[in-house]
């Protein structure tokens, strides 16, 4: 004779529910941040296409080398974040400090390149001022590196985190990580627009 409870059918378990990496502020952040450059790459847009021989001629002053360079070094830092924070995630943290150090690396890399391509361009009398397509040159990638500082600050505490085991914090560490891929993110726009795009 079968009991009751033999009788019914298996209880089904939930999968786990998969939460968004790192807090829901940041998140607010990045849609506030795509939503700004977003605008301010529309008015480039705009801008372009009431004066399009002009942005042409000046882009040719620019050397696609050092986009493509600093497109890579950003690429490789957001291939290191995303190791860090798998690495974080099966408590391989030596091996996410690692990857969190090889991030700032890339980004110095960048950095550095980006200082060295600004003394180029000023060398050869692209300046702020000198015409509109320079002006939002200037202006949008002064801005993207303004971020990439914020962004030392945020890998600080990301590395902060991964060398302290009684403060370990995984949402922190994804939360700096969703920041870096989102700096990355308006790189990957910002040379299109200004490299790529004709």
């Amino acid at each position: 004779m079968t009991d009751v409870a033999d009788s019914k059918p298996p209880r089904l378990t939930a999968p786990p529910r998969r939460a968004v990496p790192g807090q829901p502020d940041m998140w607010v952040f990045v849609l506030f941040e795509s939503m700004l450059f977003t605008g301010y790459f529309s008015v480039y847009l705009v801008s372009r296409t009431q004066n399009e021989e002009l942005y042409l001629q000046s882009q040719a002053d620019l050397d696609l080398r050092f986009g493509v360079f600093n497109t890579i070094a950003l690429l490789l830092s957001s291939w290191a974040i995303a190791r860090c924070v798998q690495a974080a995630r099966a408590g391989a943290y030596r091996t996410a400090l690692i990857s969190a150090y090889a991030t700032i690396f890339f980004g110095m890399v960048f950095l550095g390149s980006k200082v060295l391509e600004w003394i180029k361009e000023i060398a050869m009398g692209n300046t702020f001022t000198s015409d509109e397509f320079f002006e939002h040159y200037f202006f949008l990638t002064s801005i993207h590196c303004i971020h990439v500082l914020i962004g030392f600050i945020v890998l600080g505490v990301v590395v902060y985190q991964l060398r302290s085991p009684g403060r370990r914090s995984q949402q922190l560490i994804e939360t700096g990580a969703t920041y870096w891929h989102t700096v990355d993110f308006l790189w990957v726009l910002i040379f299109a627009m200004l490299y790529v795009l004709r």
